[in-house]
C-alpha cells in the first residue's frame, strides 16, 4: 500500500471518529445501536470506535436500557470531565470570563466592568486573561486539561492567526486582538463576532437547535445577528455578515454608532433606547436604566418594539427562515415584554403570502454569549483534533 493510501485510510478513520464524536455529543446520551444508525457506519466501525474513545476517557458508560428481546444496551456519553473550555464574552459593559465543562455546565466564572464608551484593547485583554487565571484556580481543574479559549467580541473579527478586530463602538481599527492575548496564553485560541457566538449558542443548545435555517438576533448596547443556513452560520465573503443592526428603516434617521444615518441600531439598541428617552447613562447603568423604562411603559419601548419588528420583516423577506430568535441582555428584556408586540409588527410588514414565521426568545440568558465562544473550542475537539489546535482566529 503506497503512503498516499495509507494517509486515505487514516483521514477516513478520523472522519468516522469525528462523525461519531460529534453524534454522541449533540446525542448526549444513547448505545452502540443508535450510533449506528445514526452515522450509517457498521456496527463493527461504531464498535471499535467507541472502545478507542473509552479507552481515552473521552467518552463514558452511563447506564444501560432494554433492547428489543436481546440484552440490555450499554449507554454512552461524552465524558463532561474530559477537558474544559474557557468561553469569553467582551461586552460593551464587561469582560465576563466562564470555565466550561464539556457538558457546558458552569465550573467557575469571574466578571470585570467596562464603565467607558471606548476601551483599550491591552486593558480589555489583561482583563481577559487574568479572568481565564481566575476561573482555572476557583475551579480547581489542571490547566493541562483546558482545552483552549474561545472569545466573542463585538465589530468584524477578521480570519488570521492575529485575529484583527474592527469594533467602531470600541474604537478599535484592526486591532489584533489575537496577537494580544497570545502574550499572556499558550492556550488554544479562537475569536468571532460576539453576536455569531451567541447565535452558535442558541444553534447548539437554545431556541435556534434543529432549524436548518434561522436567524438570531442579539441585542445589547448594539444589534447584531447570526444568519444559519443549512444549519451552519453563514460568514459571508468577508465574514460580516449578520450587520443586521445598520440595516436602514429610516432614510436620513437618527446618527448611529456606525456613522450612518438611520440604522436600526439608531432606534432599537439599549444605548439608544435610553438616549431617545432623554436619559443620560454610562454603559454600566444601561440594564437598569432599560429594566426601569419596560417597566414605567414608556412610549420609546413599544416604539422600539414596533421599529424592530419592521427589521425582521426585512431579514424574513431577504432570507425566508423558519424562525427568528431574539436574544442579548436587551433583546430578552425586550422580548420579555414586548414580543407580541415584535411579532404582529413583524406579520404586519410582511407579505401575505410568506409563510408565517415563529419569532421566540432565546433560552440561554446572559451566558449565551460566553457559552457560544466556549463551543469554538468544543467544535475542534468533535473535529477529533483537540490535541493539535492552531492558535488563529
Amino acid at each position: 500500500m503506497s503512503r498516499s493510501e495509507r494517509k486515505t485510510v487514516r483521514d477516513l478513520r478520523r472522519g468516522n471518529r469525528a462523525m461519531l464524536l460529534r453524534e454522541l455529543y449533540f446525542a448526549g446520551e444513547t448505545n452502540r445501536h443508535a450510533l449506528s444508525a445514526a452515522t450509517g457506519l457498521s456496527a463493527g466501525s461504531v464498535s471499535t470506535l467507541t472502545a478507542d474513545l473509552l479507552a481515552e476517557n473521552m467518552i463514558v458508560e452511563s447506564g444501560q436500557v432494554d433492547s428489543d428481546g436481546g440484552r440490555p444496551r450499554v449507554l454512552l456519553r461524552v465524558n463532561p470531565d474530559y477537558g474544559y473550555v474557557v468561553g469569553v464574552d467582551v461586552g460593551e459593559t464587561h469582560v465576563r470570563v466562564e470555565l466550561f465543562d464539556l457538558a457546558m455546565t458552569v465550573r467557575a466564572s469571574a466578571y470585570y466592568a467596562l464603565h467607558t464608551a471606548r476601551h483599550d484593547p491591552e486593558l480589555v485583554a489583561r482583563h481577559l486573561l487574568m479572568g481565564v487565571d481566575s476561573v482555572v484556580a476557583d475551579a480547581a481543574v489542571p490547566y493541562d486539561k483546558v482545552l483552549g479559549i474561545g472569545v466573542g467580541v463585538p465589530g468584524i473579527v477578521e480570519g488570521g492567526p492575529d485575529a484583527l478586530v474592527h469594533a467602531t463602538t470600541f474604537g478599535w481599527d484592526s486591532v489584533p486582538f489575537g496577537a494580544l492575548l497570545r502574550r499572556g496564553t499558550s492556550l488554544p485560541l479562537f475569536v468571532d463576532n460576539g453576536a455569531k457566538t451567541m447565535g452558535q449558542a442558541e444553534l447548539w443548545f437554545g431556541s435556534a437547535r434543529d432549524a436548518g435555517d434561522a436567524v438570531v438576533v442579539f441585542i445589547g448596547s448594539g444589534v447584531g445577528c447570526t444568519l444559519v443556513t443549512d444549519g451552519s452560520i453563514y460568514r459571508g465573503a468577508g465574514r460580516a455578515a449578520g450587520e443586521f443592526g445598520h440595516l436602514k428603516i429610516v432614510a436620513g434617521g437618527r446618527s448611529c454608532r456606525c456613522g450612518g444615518q438611520g440604522c436600526l441600531e439608531a432606534y432599537v439598541g439599549a444605548e439608544s433606547i435610553i438616549d431617545r428617552a432623554g436619559i443620560t447613562a454610562d454603559a454600566a447603568d444601561q440594564e437598569p436604566t432599560l429594566a426601569r423604562l419596560i417597566r414605567e411603559g414608556s412610549p420609546v419601548v413599544e416604539e422600539s418594539a414596533d421599529l424592530l419588528g419592521i427589521g425582521l420583516s426585512n431579514v424574513i423577506h431577504l432570507l425566508n427562515p423558519e424562525r427568528v430568535v431574539i436574544g442579548g441582555w436587551a433583546g430578552l428584556m425586550l422580548g420579555g415584554a414586548q414580543l407580541a408586540r415584535v411579532q404582529a409588527s413583524a406579520a404586519a410588514n410582511t407579505m401575505s403570502s410568506f409563510p408565517p414565521v415563529p419569532i421566540v426568545l432565546g433560552r440561554l440568558g446572559a451566558d449565551a454569549v460566553a457559552m457560544g465562544a466556549a463551543t469554538l473550542v468544543v467544535e475542534e475537539l468533535l473535529r477529533g483534533t483537540p490535541a493539535t489546535i492552531p492558535a488563529t482566529a
